[in-house]
């Protein structure tokens, strides 16, 4: 499953019903969640005692991979992250609609891999360590590089930066287009030129 060695596979149904009622959930929160989330099953546990091969790393000493049936593919990412909250463990989430697969890792925020089909969707165990291993896979996931002279973290925060900074242009950019006084508009478009000089730093 998911590329993993058959020594790490598992099948450990995990029900709503036990979620909902063990940590008091609210009823908003539990519809909501409803809504997306049809079932899920903690599928693999990583360890050195699984794979020898592996040491334990500083920070990471064993992860999860919890798969989520989704009901729908455009689902709520909050659920995603009240499950994170919720289960105190390094978990991989493997989010399947259809055919089709989503990983899911939180490091500093929620990464999110494309959608893959079932048959391609693989989880990299790459590295010596387990540290090596998770930071390698939120890298894969998120789209990041783990061999850049920036750490994963510095990556995450630039890049976040980076989005915030298009927010801003794609916001003034519509009131310059709106904008009917001649004054405003040039303001407009110099406060554009100046956030795309910084992104483009």
């Amino acid at each position: 499953m998911y590329g993993l060695p058959q020594a790490t596979v598992l099948n450990r149904p995990l029900y709503k019903k036990a979620i909902f009622e063990k940590f008091n959930l609210k009823t908003a929160e539990r519809d909501r969640f409803d809504v997306d989330v049809s079932r899920m099953a903690i599928v693999a546990y990583l360890s050195p005692a699984k794979i020898p091969a592996l040491h334990p790393g500083q920070e990471v000493k064993e992860f999860y991979v919890l798969q989520v049936q989704l009901k729908q593919r455009d689902y709520d990412t909050k659920n995603i992250l009240l499950l994170q909250k919720l289960i105190p463990q390094k978990i991989v989430f493997a989010l399947e609609y259809d055919e089709d697969v989503q990983f899911c890792i939180f490091h500093t925020r929620l990464q999110q891999s494309e959608w893959k089909h079932a048959s391609d969707a693989e989880i990299p165990l790459t590295g010596l360590t387990l540290d090596d291993v998770w930071e390698n896979i939120v890298a894969v996931i998120g789209g990041l590089d783990a061999q850049a002279e920036e750490s994963i973290e510095e990556q995450i925060v630039k890049r976040e930066q980076r989005e915030k900074l298009l927010r801003q242009i794609e916001m003034l950019e519509k009131r310059a287009h709106t904008e009917r006084q001649t004054r405003k508009k040039y303001e407009l478009h110099q406060q554009i030129i100046k956030l795309k000089k910084e992104l483009a730093e």
